[in-house]
């Protein structure tokens, strides 16, 4: 049985540097489901799943929050 590595959550500025994106961008992006939502880490902590910002990576222009749930749904299965 191959194990998978555990998902890292990395923080604002790595996402920034990774994807190019200004702040705004990335915010503005996301209330449009067209980039990955965070994930809470504590109460005043937010951070973004690093599989899905390398999903979001292979196709930024077309990338949506529909359809990752939909890839992910299907893999679980």
């Amino acid at each position: 049985m191959i194990s998978q590595p555990p998902d890292r959550i990395i923080r604002l500025n790595t996402v920034l540097d990774r994807t190019g994106l200004s702040r705004a961008t990335l915010y503005r992006k996301v209330q449009a489901g067209t980039f990955p939502k965070q994930v809470r880490i504590a109460t005043r902590c937010m951070g973004w799943r690093e599989s899905a910002i390398n999903d979001w990576m292979r196709n930024p222009m077309f990338w949506t929050v529909e359809d990752a749930d939909k890839r992910q749904n299907t893999s679980s299965l």
